[in-house]
């Protein structure tokens, strides 16, 4: 008997205003002193109301265009009623039988997955049960993260392994951080992400008892819960044991899921309509002028590359990823259309330029001042389609070009870096080492491709490394 899992997705994402989501205190970051940014609303104090913040509609109308899903003109909050002690109000707004956005999806590799909702809501606050390594017997509350505007984004239970939840959960964050709407740092809680699994029989339409993993910070724990939840379902179906409805959380060091609580009764949060707020009502202009700033998106781009310079998708991930860096390749396009040099541009970026970037720690909206000028990026890609340098030579000239401050079509000569092409001078080097090095040579014509290296060897010794070695191949061919 094999088993087929049906995978459902909740994902949270922090929404990046400026301030809350229903009171104007200032978003600030984990390591701010706690409480340093609360207020009477969103510490619940009595007879406060709230004020919704626009900025964050739009935000959420934003990820419901991008995500393909229809947007409701009108839509309701709703009290969401739970108690926890970092949730002072003893409810937290959200939205429930209305949402902002519903009936969207993204398009994996081969695959459509649907997204059921994307609602907005707050954020509780955080219970602070330790400092340091030090374990309280007692435990602190921090409001500074409760009132923060959160997008839930619901999907429907298309996915149906692990590296699927993964690739969709990538997906989602490229949209989000292209879209400017979230930094999606899992570490900060930015986005954070429930899974719902269960096993059915192969070509079966029966669901089976579905298991919640809550508490997931990162895509790979993400997709090694649920190898670890197929695999623990399917021996426990096997042994006909039954499978509890529980909700349960990933042990990485183990490498298992442990289970929290019992959950064969849905919760029941008491939703009712928010009396505070009003119903949103959204005026189509708005939804036409926010549809209207979205631009291309990353999936757009991406099928527009791969055409126009054919392109693989893995060579253009990176230029399709960030926002910031697809603006740089575009400066880069405005020098040339050839093929050849944009894929050497590419192979520059996505090496050199990524590496230089990590180890200065360069963000995002400092990516296009302190990057090096995309003009040298395309002269050093052009000398490279044109065999004037080397590899090697191409390396040298990007670390030269940064740290000189120079072009390198004037590098390249200062530092000596051209590589020799004369065929005649290359010929010379090339028939000294066939007769050192007969053995390689014959091996060579026997046809071992790898032999030529002691002669190549040679030819770049003489040559003080600036000889051709496509040349130096072909005339070994002729001889």
């Amino acid at each position: 008997m094999e088993f087929e899992p049906v995978i459902g997705l909740e994902i949270h994402t922090q929404l990046k205003t400026k301030t809350k989501m229903f009171c104007r205190c200032e978003i600030v970051d984990s390591n701010s002193p706690a409480n340093s940014s609360i207020c009477p609303i969103c510490s619940a104090q009595p007879g406060v109301l709230p004020l919704l913040n626009k900025k964050a509609v739009e935000m959420a109308v934003k990820i419901g265009l991008a995500i393909n899903a229809k947007i409701n003109r009108f839509s309701v909050f709703a009290r969401k009623n739970y108690f926890y002690p970092d949730l002072p109000k003893g409810y937290q707004i959200s939205q429930y039988e209305r949402p902002v956005c519903e009936d969207g999806y993204i398009m994996l590799t081969d695959k459509k997955i649907r997204i059921k909702r994307a609602h907005i809501e707050e954020d509780a606050g955080k219970s602070l049960h330790s400092i340091g390594s030090e374990q309280l017997d007692f435990t602190l509350i921090d409001l500074n993260r409760c009132g923060v505007p959160l997008v839930e984004i619901v999907t429907e239970p298309d996915i149906s392994s692990p590296d699927e939840a993964y690739e969709f959960l990538t997906e989602l964050k490229k949209l989000l951080r292209w879209l400017e709407i979230s930094n999606c740092d899992m570490e900060k809680g930015e986005l954070r992400c429930d899974v719902n699994i269960s096993l059915r029989e192969n070509g079966s339409k029966k669901l089976g008892r579905k298991v919640e993993i809550k508490n997931l910070n990162s895509f790979k724990a993400v997709k090694d819960s649920l190898k670890y939840e197929i695999k623990r379902q399917s021996e426990m179906i096997k042994d006909n044991k039954k499978i509890e409805q529980d909700t349960r959380t990933w042990n990485a060091q183990k490498g298992e899921t442990i289970s929290m609580r019992s959950k064969e009764m849905a919760n029941d949060y008491r939703y009712f309509p928010e009396p505070d707020l009003v119903p949103l009502n959204l005026e189509q202009r708005l939804i036409d002028e926010i549809k209207q700033s979205i631009g291309k998106l990353p999936s757009q781009i991406r099928d527009e590359y791969i055409k126009k310079y054919s392109l693989k998708a893995d060579d253009i991930e990176v230029i399709t990823s960030n926002k910031y860096i697809n603006s740089y390749f575009e400066k880069i396009t405005n020098f040339t259309d050839d093929k050849n040099v944009i894929k050497n541009a590419i192979n520059i970026i996505n090496g050199q330029l990524l590496a230089y970037i990590n180890e200065n720690k360069i963000n995002d909206e400092d990516f296009l001042t302190k990057s090096p000028d995309p003009e040298h990026i395309y002269q050093i890609a052009d000398m490279i389609s044109k065999n004037e340098i080397s590899s090697a030579g191409a390396k040298k000239l990007f670390e030269q070009s940064l740290s000189m401050k120079k072009s390198p079509k004037i590098l390249v000569d200062e530092l000596g870096l051209k590589q020799i092409s004369n065929t005649d001078e290359i010929e010379g080097w090339v028939k000294e080492a066939v007769e050192i090095n007969k053995k390689a040579f014959d091996d060579f014509k026997s046809g071992n491709e790898k032999a030529t290296g002691p002669i190549v060897g040679y030819v770049m010794k003489k040559s003080k490394g600036k000889a051709n070695p496509v040349i130096v191949i072909d005339i070994l061919k002729k001889l």
